[in-house]
C-alpha cells in the first residue's frame, strides 16, 4: 500500500492541502472543527510525517545510528555486542529514541553511510565503535557536523566526545597476575590489528617483557572469530613440539581478546591434550555467561557491558541536545575475576 500523503488526506476531508498542513503542524488558519476532521482522517489513514520533510522543518529524527565495519558472522556470536546493544537501546528507549543498526564491509562504506543518513536526516547522531589507527571516521563526522560519541577512544584530544576504558591498564593487570603465578611464556590471541585497542593490548604485553622477566611474549592478530582464535591457539601450542630442538617452548598462558576465542582456544587445548590449567592457563577479555558455564570456568576481565551501553547512549543524547558539548568519560577499568582456568605453571611444562 502506498504511503498516504497530505494530498490524500485533503481529498478525503474535502479541503485544501494547505489546510491539512496547517492542521497537522498545529498552526492557525483552520477552524477547530476542520482541524479535528483532518487529524481524525490522518489517524485512520495511518499517516506519518516524511523524514525529509521533518528535516526541512528542523525536527529531530528521534533516532541514532550505529554502523559497524566487522564481519556479520563474528558479530552474530559475540556476547559483548549483544550486551552493548541491549544497554544502548534500554537507555534510548526511555527517550523514545530508536537505533538504526547497519553492518558494512569497511570504513569507507561506513563513512558513506554517515553521509547518506546525515543528508536524509535519518538519525540525529552516531555511535562510533572500534577506533582505528589512522581512523578517517571522526574527521568525516566532524565535517558533516553530526553529533557523535566514540566508544573506546584513548581519552586524548579529538573532535568527538568519547566513552572509554584503559585497555593498556587492563592488559597489564592480566600480565602482572600471570607473572605472579610464575608464568614467563605468555601468548596473546589478539583482535583485528588495525584497531587501537588491539594495538594497546599488544604493546602492553610487549612492554611487560623486560619489566617482568618474560622469556616469551607473542601476540597473534585475528578477526575475532572462533575459527581464527582456534587456529592461532594451535600455532602457539604447536611451537614447543615443532621446534624443541631449537629450544623453543610453547606458552604456559594465553590471553584472548574475546570470550568466543577463549572458548575456541580451550577446545583446541583439549584436542591437543594440553591440560587447563595444569599445563596452560587461559584468560579472556570481556566476561559473558560463556566464560562462566564452561569447564573449567575462564578467568576474565569483567565489566558491566550493559551499563557501558547505557553510558554511551546517555552521552550521545547530551551531545544531540547541545551540539557544542564535548564529553570525555573514562569508565572503570575492567577488573580481573579469577576462575578455574588459571594456575601456576606445572614444573614440567
Amino acid at each position: 500500500m502506498a504511503r498516504p500523503t497530505i494530498a490524500d488526506i485533503a481529498r478525503r476531508v474535502g479541503v485544501s492541502k494547505g489546510a491539512v498542513s496547517f492542521a497537522l503542524n498545529g498552526r492557525p488558519g483552520v477552524s477547530e472543527a476542520t482541524r479535528a476532521r483532518i487529524l481524525e482522517a490522518a489517524r485512520e489513514m495511518n499517516w506519518r510525517p516524511h523524514s525529509a520533510a521533518r528535516a526541512l522543518g528542523g525536527a529531530r529524527a528521534e533516532a541514532v545510528g550505529l554502523v559497524i565495519a566487522r564481519p556479520a558472522s563474528t558479530l552474530g556470536v559475540e556476547p559483548f555486542f549483544a550486551q552493548l546493544l541491549s544497554g544502548l537501546q534500554a537507555r534510548l528507549s526511555r527517550q523514545q529514541v530508536a537505533m538504526h543498526l547497519l553492518v558494512v564491509e569497511d570504513s569507507a562504506a561506513e563513512v558513506e553511510v554517515y553521509r547518506e543518513w546525515t543528508s536524509a536526516h535519518r538519525v540525529d547522531g552516531f555511535i562510533l565503535v572500534d577506533p582505528q589507527v589512522r581512523d578517517p571516521r571522526p574527521a568525516a563526522l566532524e565535517e558533516l557536523g553530526a553529533p557523535a560519541v566514540v566508544l573506546g577512544g584513548s581519552g586524548g584530544p579529538g573532535p568527538l566526545s568519547s566513552v572509554w576504558a584503559d585497555d593498556r591498564e587492563a592488559m597489564l593487570s592480566v600480565v602482572d597476575y600471570l607473572a605472579a603465578l610464575g608464568h614467563r611464556r605468555i601468548g596473546h590471541v589478539a583482535g583485528l590489528p588495525g584497531f587501537r585497542h588491539t594495538q594497546r593490548r599488544i604493546r602492553a604485553l610487549r612492554d611487560s617483557a623486560g619489566r617482568l622477566g618474560l622469556t616469551g611474549a607473542v601476540s597473534l592478530p585475528t578477526d575475532f572469530s572462533d575459527a581464527e582464535g582456534a587456529a592461532a591457539t594451535r600455532t602457539l601450542l604447536s611451537r614447543g613440539r615443532a621446534r624443541a630442538a631449537a629450544g623453543a617452548t610453547r606458552p604456559t598462558a594465553i590471553v584472548y581478546d574475546s570470550d568466543v576465542m577463549a572458548l575456541a582456544g580451550l577446545g583446541v587445548a583439549m584436542e591437543m591434550g594440553v591440560r587447563v590449567p595444569d599445563e596452560l592457563s587461559i584468560v579472556a577479555f570481556d566476561d559473558s555467561v560463556l566464560t562462566r558455564v564452561t569447564h573449567p570456568a575462564i578467568t576474565s576481565l569483567s565489566r558491566d557491558t550493559f551499563a557501558l551501553g547505557g553510558q554511551v547512549a546517555e552521552v550521545l543524547l547530551e551531545v544531540i541536545a547541545d551540539p557544542g558539548t564535548r564529553r570525555n568519560v573514562k569508565t572503570a577499568t575492567p577488573r580481573l575475576v579469577i576462575r578455574g582456568s588459571t594456575a601456576a605453571p606445572a614444573k614440567t611444562v
